[in-house]
Protein backbone atom coordinates (compact mmCIF):
# COMPACT_ATOMS: atom_id res chain seq x y z
CA UNK A 1 0.00 0.00 0.00
CA UNK A 2 1.36 3.38 -1.00
CA UNK A 3 2.11 5.77 1.87
CA UNK A 4 1.03 9.34 1.31
CA UNK A 5 3.74 11.94 1.93
CA UNK A 6 3.39 13.76 5.23
CA UNK A 7 3.15 17.53 5.26
CA UNK A 8 6.05 19.05 7.22
CA UNK A 9 4.97 20.83 10.37
CA UNK A 10 5.75 24.55 10.41
CA UNK A 11 6.44 25.78 13.98
CA UNK A 12 6.01 29.42 14.94
CA UNK A 13 9.79 29.74 15.27
CA UNK A 14 12.94 27.65 14.96
CA UNK A 15 16.69 27.93 14.66
CA UNK A 16 18.48 28.24 11.31
CA UNK A 17 21.63 26.10 11.51
CA UNK A 18 23.93 25.41 8.57
CA UNK A 19 27.24 23.65 7.94
CA UNK A 20 29.24 26.74 8.95
CA UNK A 21 27.64 26.61 12.39
CA UNK A 22 28.34 22.90 12.74
CA UNK A 23 31.99 23.33 11.71
CA UNK A 24 32.44 26.19 14.19
CA UNK A 25 31.14 24.07 17.08
CA UNK A 26 33.16 21.02 15.97
CA UNK A 27 36.34 23.13 15.96
CA UNK A 28 35.79 24.03 19.61
CA UNK A 29 35.06 20.42 20.51
CA UNK A 30 38.50 19.54 19.12
CA UNK A 31 40.19 22.41 21.02
CA UNK A 32 41.54 22.77 24.55
CA UNK A 33 38.59 24.83 25.81
CA UNK A 34 35.00 23.69 26.11
CA UNK A 35 33.81 26.02 28.86
CA UNK A 36 34.76 29.69 29.17
CA UNK A 37 37.83 30.44 27.08
CA UNK A 38 39.07 32.51 24.13
CA UNK A 39 35.97 31.94 22.00
CA UNK A 40 33.74 33.29 24.77
CA UNK A 41 35.89 36.40 25.01
CA UNK A 42 35.74 36.84 21.25
CA UNK A 43 31.95 36.48 21.31
CA UNK A 44 31.67 39.38 23.76
CA UNK A 45 33.91 41.53 21.57
CA UNK A 46 32.03 40.76 18.34
CA UNK A 47 28.60 41.25 19.93
CA UNK A 48 29.64 44.66 21.25
CA UNK A 49 30.88 45.64 17.78
CA UNK A 50 27.72 44.29 16.15
CA UNK A 51 25.31 46.38 18.23
CA UNK A 52 27.61 49.38 18.66
CA UNK A 53 28.04 49.22 22.44
CA UNK A 54 31.24 49.71 24.42
CA UNK A 55 30.83 46.42 26.29
CA UNK A 56 29.00 43.11 25.88
CA UNK A 57 28.86 40.53 28.64
CA UNK A 58 27.67 37.12 27.48
CA UNK A 59 25.79 34.98 29.97
CA UNK A 60 23.78 31.79 30.35
CA UNK A 61 20.45 33.04 28.96
CA UNK A 62 18.20 36.08 28.71
CA UNK A 63 16.80 35.53 32.19
CA UNK A 64 20.32 35.56 33.65
CA UNK A 65 20.98 38.80 31.76
CA UNK A 66 17.92 40.47 33.30
CA UNK A 67 18.81 39.16 36.77
CA UNK A 68 22.37 40.48 36.45
CA UNK A 69 21.02 43.87 35.36
CA UNK A 70 18.86 44.06 38.49
CA UNK A 71 21.85 43.11 40.64
CA UNK A 72 24.13 45.64 38.94
CA UNK A 73 21.60 48.40 39.64
CA UNK A 74 21.61 47.37 43.33
CA UNK A 75 17.84 46.87 43.36
CA UNK A 76 16.44 45.49 46.57
CA UNK A 77 13.55 45.53 49.05
CA UNK A 78 11.54 48.74 48.92
CA UNK A 79 12.63 49.42 45.34
CA UNK A 80 10.52 48.74 42.28
CA UNK A 81 10.82 48.53 38.54
CA UNK A 82 8.31 49.53 35.89
CA UNK A 83 7.73 46.70 33.41
CA UNK A 84 5.03 46.17 30.77
CA UNK A 85 2.25 43.70 31.43
CA UNK A 86 2.83 42.06 28.03
CA UNK A 87 6.17 40.28 28.16
CA UNK A 88 7.65 36.96 29.22
CA UNK A 89 7.68 36.46 32.99
CA UNK A 90 11.48 36.80 33.18
CA UNK A 91 11.31 40.59 32.75
CA UNK A 92 9.32 41.03 35.94
CA UNK A 93 10.97 38.13 37.76
CA UNK A 94 14.35 39.88 37.55
CA UNK A 95 13.11 42.37 40.13
CA UNK A 96 11.64 39.73 42.38
CA UNK A 97 14.89 37.73 42.32
CA UNK A 98 16.54 40.62 44.22
CA UNK A 99 13.59 41.43 46.49
CA UNK A 100 12.32 44.45 44.54
CA UNK A 101 8.71 44.97 43.50
CA UNK A 102 7.14 45.31 40.05
CA UNK A 103 4.65 47.94 38.99
CA UNK A 104 3.10 46.70 35.78
CA UNK A 105 2.50 49.27 33.08
CA UNK A 106 -0.29 49.04 30.55
CA UNK A 107 0.58 48.81 26.85
CA UNK A 108 -0.63 49.96 23.48
CA UNK A 109 -3.59 47.65 22.79
CA UNK A 110 -2.50 47.17 19.18
CA UNK A 111 1.29 46.77 19.44
CA UNK A 112 1.75 45.45 22.99
CA UNK A 113 4.50 48.03 23.56
CA UNK A 114 4.83 50.08 26.75
CA UNK A 115 4.42 53.73 25.78
CA UNK A 116 5.90 56.69 27.72
CA UNK A 117 2.43 57.59 29.04
CA UNK A 118 1.97 54.00 30.26
CA UNK A 119 5.29 54.13 32.10
CA UNK A 120 4.45 57.53 33.61
CA UNK A 121 1.11 56.26 34.92
CA UNK A 122 2.79 53.20 36.43
CA UNK A 123 5.39 55.43 38.09
CA UNK A 124 2.63 57.45 39.75
CA UNK A 125 0.95 54.27 41.01
CA UNK A 126 4.23 52.93 42.39
CA UNK A 127 4.96 56.15 44.27
CA UNK A 128 1.43 56.18 45.70
CA UNK A 129 2.17 52.75 47.19
CA UNK A 130 5.30 54.08 48.88
CA UNK A 131 7.68 52.14 46.65
CA UNK A 132 10.93 53.61 45.33
CA UNK A 133 10.91 53.41 41.52
CA UNK A 134 14.48 52.70 40.41
CA UNK A 135 14.32 51.52 36.80
CA UNK A 136 12.29 51.18 33.64
CA UNK A 137 12.39 47.80 31.87
CA UNK A 138 10.90 48.49 28.41
CA UNK A 139 10.36 45.41 26.22
CA UNK A 140 10.85 45.47 22.45
CA UNK A 141 8.01 43.05 21.81
CA UNK A 142 8.20 40.85 18.68
CA UNK A 143 11.15 42.95 17.49
CA UNK A 144 9.36 46.32 17.43
CA UNK A 145 11.16 48.98 19.43
CA UNK A 146 9.71 51.08 22.23
CA UNK A 147 9.91 54.89 22.04
CA UNK A 148 13.34 54.90 23.63
CA UNK A 149 14.17 58.60 23.42
CA UNK A 150 10.95 59.56 25.21
CA UNK A 151 11.34 56.79 27.79
CA UNK A 152 14.91 57.93 28.45
CA UNK A 153 13.67 61.48 29.06
CA UNK A 154 11.09 60.17 31.51
CA UNK A 155 13.76 58.12 33.28
CA UNK A 156 16.06 61.14 33.52
CA UNK A 157 13.33 63.26 35.11
CA UNK A 158 12.77 60.63 37.79
CA UNK A 159 16.37 59.47 38.30
CA UNK A 160 15.76 55.96 36.96
CA UNK A 161 17.96 53.44 35.23
CA UNK A 162 16.76 51.97 31.95
CA UNK A 163 17.20 48.29 31.10
CA UNK A 164 16.02 47.42 27.60
CA UNK A 165 14.62 43.92 27.35
CA UNK A 166 15.86 43.46 23.79
CA UNK A 167 15.54 39.69 23.81
CA UNK A 168 13.27 39.88 20.73
CA UNK A 169 15.03 42.66 18.89
CA UNK A 170 18.66 42.06 17.93
CA UNK A 171 19.42 43.48 14.50
CA UNK A 172 16.82 46.23 14.73
CA UNK A 173 17.36 49.98 14.71
CA UNK A 174 15.50 53.17 15.58
CA UNK A 175 16.37 56.67 14.41
CA UNK A 176 19.84 55.51 13.38
CA UNK A 177 20.56 53.75 16.69
CA UNK A 178 21.05 50.01 16.74
CA UNK A 179 19.18 48.04 19.37
CA UNK A 180 21.72 47.38 22.11
CA UNK A 181 23.93 50.43 21.54
CA UNK A 182 22.51 51.80 24.82
CA UNK A 183 22.18 55.34 23.46
CA UNK A 184 19.02 55.70 25.57
CA UNK A 185 19.53 53.06 28.24
CA UNK A 186 21.81 51.89 31.01
CA UNK A 187 21.91 48.30 29.76
CA UNK A 188 20.26 46.12 27.13
CA UNK A 189 19.50 42.43 27.61
CA UNK A 190 19.52 39.83 24.83
CA UNK A 191 18.45 36.20 24.47
CA UNK A 192 19.92 33.62 22.09
CA UNK A 193 17.33 30.88 22.58
CA UNK A 194 16.77 28.75 19.43
CA UNK A 195 13.59 30.55 18.38
CA UNK A 196 15.37 33.92 18.50
CA UNK A 197 17.16 35.49 15.52
CA UNK A 198 20.60 34.43 16.81
CA UNK A 199 20.58 30.91 18.26
CA UNK A 200 23.09 29.48 20.74
CA UNK A 201 21.01 26.65 22.22
CA UNK A 202 20.83 28.68 25.38
CA UNK A 203 22.56 32.01 25.81
CA UNK A 204 22.13 35.66 26.64
CA UNK A 205 24.05 38.89 27.03
CA UNK A 206 24.00 42.40 28.39
CA UNK A 207 25.43 45.41 26.62
CA UNK A 208 26.37 48.71 28.25
CA UNK A 209 28.53 51.78 27.71
CA UNK A 210 29.34 52.10 31.43
CA UNK A 211 32.84 50.77 32.23
CA UNK A 212 32.06 50.29 35.91
CA UNK A 213 28.84 48.41 35.25
CA UNK A 214 30.60 46.17 32.73
CA UNK A 215 33.27 45.27 35.26
CA UNK A 216 30.64 44.45 37.86
CA UNK A 217 28.57 42.39 35.41
CA UNK A 218 31.62 40.26 34.58
CA UNK A 219 32.04 39.59 38.29
CA UNK A 220 28.37 38.74 38.75
CA UNK A 221 28.36 36.16 35.95
CA UNK A 222 31.30 34.28 37.46
CA UNK A 223 30.69 33.77 41.20
CA UNK A 224 31.79 37.31 42.09
CA UNK A 225 35.38 36.11 41.69
CA UNK A 226 38.25 38.25 40.47
CA UNK A 227 41.82 37.37 39.48
CA UNK A 228 42.77 41.03 39.05
CA UNK A 229 45.60 41.84 41.53
CA UNK A 230 44.48 45.48 41.69
CA UNK A 231 41.22 44.31 43.32
CA UNK A 232 42.73 41.88 45.82
CA UNK A 233 41.85 42.55 49.46
CA UNK A 234 43.96 39.79 51.00
CA UNK A 235 47.58 40.71 50.23
CA UNK A 236 48.74 38.21 52.85
CA UNK A 237 47.33 35.42 50.67
CA UNK A 238 47.72 36.99 47.25
CA UNK A 239 51.37 37.98 47.11
CA UNK A 240 54.75 36.40 47.73
CA UNK A 241 57.34 38.18 49.84
CA UNK A 242 58.98 39.61 46.73
CA UNK A 243 55.68 41.13 45.60
CA UNK A 244 54.86 38.50 42.98
CA UNK A 245 51.29 37.27 42.68
CA UNK A 246 50.61 33.72 43.77
CA UNK A 247 49.45 32.06 40.54
CA UNK A 248 46.62 30.11 42.21
CA UNK A 249 45.10 33.10 43.98
CA UNK A 250 41.61 34.46 43.36
CA UNK A 251 39.18 36.36 45.53
CA UNK A 252 35.41 36.36 45.79
CA UNK A 253 34.65 40.04 46.27
CA UNK A 254 30.85 39.78 46.12
CA UNK A 255 28.12 37.18 45.82
CA UNK A 256 27.89 36.18 42.17
CA UNK A 257 26.49 33.36 40.07
CA UNK A 258 27.65 30.78 37.58
CA UNK A 259 26.05 32.53 34.60
CA UNK A 260 28.95 32.04 32.20
CA UNK A 261 28.72 30.87 28.60
CA UNK A 262 30.73 27.98 27.20
CA UNK A 263 33.07 28.21 24.24
CA UNK A 264 30.85 25.61 22.56
CA UNK A 265 27.82 27.93 22.71
CA UNK A 266 29.90 30.97 21.78
CA UNK A 267 31.32 29.26 18.70
CA UNK A 268 27.74 28.80 17.51
CA UNK A 269 26.93 32.36 18.54
CA UNK A 270 29.85 33.82 16.58
CA UNK A 271 28.88 31.86 13.49
CA UNK A 272 25.27 33.03 13.86
CA UNK A 273 26.27 36.67 14.40
CA UNK A 274 28.11 36.57 11.07
CA UNK A 275 24.73 35.83 9.46
CA UNK A 276 22.69 38.32 11.48
CA UNK A 277 22.18 40.78 8.64
CA UNK A 278 20.94 38.08 6.26
CA UNK A 279 18.63 36.71 8.98
CA UNK A 280 17.14 40.15 9.59
CA UNK A 281 16.68 40.78 5.87
CA UNK A 282 14.94 37.43 5.34
CA UNK A 283 12.66 37.93 8.32
CA UNK A 284 11.73 41.40 7.03
CA UNK A 285 10.95 39.94 3.59
CA UNK A 286 8.68 37.32 5.14
CA UNK A 287 6.93 40.01 7.18
CA UNK A 288 6.31 42.05 4.01
CA UNK A 289 4.88 38.98 2.22
CA UNK A 290 2.55 38.29 5.14
CA UNK A 291 1.43 41.93 5.25
CA UNK A 292 0.54 41.91 1.56
CA UNK A 293 -1.14 38.51 1.47
CA UNK A 294 -3.19 38.93 4.64
CA UNK A 295 -4.48 42.43 3.92
CA UNK A 296 -7.66 40.99 2.38
CA UNK A 297 -8.57 39.36 5.72
CA UNK A 298 -9.02 42.67 7.52
CA UNK A 299 -10.76 43.46 9.83
CA UNK A 300 -11.10 39.90 11.15
CA UNK A 301 -7.32 39.52 11.01
CA UNK A 302 -4.83 42.37 11.04
CA UNK A 303 -1.07 42.52 11.55
CA UNK A 304 0.10 44.55 14.53
CA UNK A 305 0.60 48.16 13.41
CA UNK A 306 4.12 49.40 12.76
CA UNK A 307 5.94 52.19 14.55
CA UNK A 308 6.91 54.71 11.84
CA UNK A 309 10.63 55.09 11.17
CA UNK A 310 11.70 51.90 12.96
CA UNK A 311 13.56 49.05 11.31
CA UNK A 312 12.60 46.12 13.53
CA UNK A 313 14.69 43.01 13.92
CA UNK A 314 11.58 40.87 13.69
CA UNK A 315 11.42 37.91 16.07
CA UNK A 316 7.69 37.22 15.83
CA UNK A 317 4.95 37.85 13.31
CA UNK A 318 1.90 38.71 15.39
CA UNK A 319 -1.61 39.19 14.06
CA UNK A 320 -4.64 40.49 15.92
CA UNK A 321 -7.76 38.40 15.36
CA UNK A 322 -11.35 39.25 16.21
CA UNK A 323 -12.26 35.81 17.51
CA UNK A 324 -15.74 36.88 18.63
CA UNK A 325 -16.66 38.15 15.16
CA UNK A 326 -15.10 35.03 13.65
CA UNK A 327 -17.34 32.86 15.82
CA UNK A 328 -14.48 30.69 17.04
CA UNK A 329 -12.22 30.75 20.05
CA UNK A 330 -8.48 31.22 19.74
CA UNK A 331 -7.96 27.61 20.81
CA UNK A 332 -10.25 26.44 18.01
CA UNK A 333 -8.40 28.54 15.44
CA UNK A 334 -5.04 27.22 16.67
CA UNK A 335 -6.33 23.64 16.48
CA UNK A 336 -7.59 24.19 12.95
CA UNK A 337 -4.21 25.56 11.87
CA UNK A 338 -2.37 22.77 13.65
CA UNK A 339 -4.44 20.21 11.74
CA UNK A 340 -3.07 21.87 8.59
CA UNK A 341 0.49 21.44 9.89
CA UNK A 342 0.92 25.01 11.10
CA UNK A 343 2.10 25.94 14.57
CA UNK A 344 1.08 29.14 16.32
CA UNK A 345 1.63 30.60 19.77
CA UNK A 346 0.40 33.37 22.06
CA UNK A 347 2.86 36.06 23.16
CA UNK A 348 1.95 36.64 25.95
CA UNK A 349 -0.48 36.04 28.79
CA UNK A 350 -0.23 39.33 30.74
CA UNK A 351 2.30 38.73 33.51
CA UNK A 352 0.12 40.32 36.27
CA UNK A 353 -2.46 37.62 35.50
CA UNK A 354 -0.02 34.88 36.54
CA UNK A 355 -0.99 33.30 39.90
CA UNK A 356 2.24 34.35 41.64
CA UNK A 357 1.68 38.00 40.81
CA UNK A 358 -2.08 37.93 41.43
CA UNK A 359 -1.39 36.61 44.93
CA UNK A 360 1.20 39.32 45.53
CA UNK A 361 -0.46 42.36 43.97
CA UNK A 362 -4.04 41.49 43.09
CA UNK A 363 -5.31 41.94 39.54
CA UNK A 364 -4.61 45.43 38.18
CA UNK A 365 -6.90 47.03 35.63
CA UNK A 366 -4.77 47.27 32.47
CA UNK A 367 -7.21 47.48 29.55
CA UNK A 368 -4.59 47.86 26.82
CA UNK A 369 -2.81 44.66 27.87
CA UNK A 370 -6.11 42.78 28.18
CA UNK A 371 -7.28 43.86 24.73
CA UNK A 372 -3.95 42.98 23.12
CA UNK A 373 -3.85 39.56 24.77
CA UNK A 374 -7.41 38.75 23.76
CA UNK A 375 -6.55 39.08 20.05
CA UNK A 376 -2.86 38.22 19.54
CA UNK A 377 -1.58 35.17 17.68
CA UNK A 378 1.98 34.51 16.49
CA UNK A 379 2.42 32.89 13.06
CA UNK A 380 5.47 30.99 11.74
CA UNK A 381 8.47 33.28 11.18
CA UNK A 382 12.08 32.15 10.77
CA UNK A 383 14.72 32.46 8.02
CA UNK A 384 14.32 28.84 6.93
CA UNK A 385 10.62 29.35 6.22
CA UNK A 386 10.43 29.07 2.43
CA UNK A 387 8.04 31.09 0.29
CA UNK A 388 6.04 27.93 -0.45
CA UNK A 389 5.85 27.16 3.26
CA UNK A 390 4.63 30.67 3.97
CA UNK A 391 2.06 30.35 1.18
CA UNK A 392 0.71 27.28 3.04
CA UNK A 393 0.28 29.40 6.17
CA UNK A 394 -1.44 32.16 4.21
CA UNK A 395 -3.78 29.73 2.43
CA UNK A 396 -4.69 28.08 5.75
CA UNK A 397 -5.52 31.45 7.28
CA UNK A 398 -7.74 32.29 4.33
CA UNK A 399 -9.48 28.95 4.87
CA UNK A 400 -9.92 29.65 8.56
CA UNK A 401 -11.33 33.12 8.04
CA UNK A 402 -13.51 32.03 5.13
CA UNK A 403 -14.93 28.82 6.60
CA UNK A 404 -18.16 28.83 8.64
Amino acid sequence: MKTLPTIPFLPYGRQSIDEDDIRAVAAVLASDYLTTGPVSQRFDEVLAQTVGARHAIGCANGTAALHMAALALDLGPGDCIIAPAITFTATANAARFVGAEVEFADVDPNTGLMRPEDAAAALARAKAKGWRPRALFPVHLAGQICAMSELAQLADRHGLGVVEDACHAIGGSQDGHRVGDCAFSTMAAFSFHPVKTVAMGEGGALTTNDDGLAERLRLLRSHGITRDPSQFQRPDLAFESDGGVNPWHYEMVELGFNYRLSDIACALGLSQLAKLESFVVRRAALVARYDHALAALSPLLQPIPRRPGDQPGWHLYVVLMDFAALGRSRAQVMAQLRAAGIGTQVHYIPVPEQPYYVERYGRPLLPGASHYFSRCLSLPLYPGLGDADQDRVIAALHDVIGSP
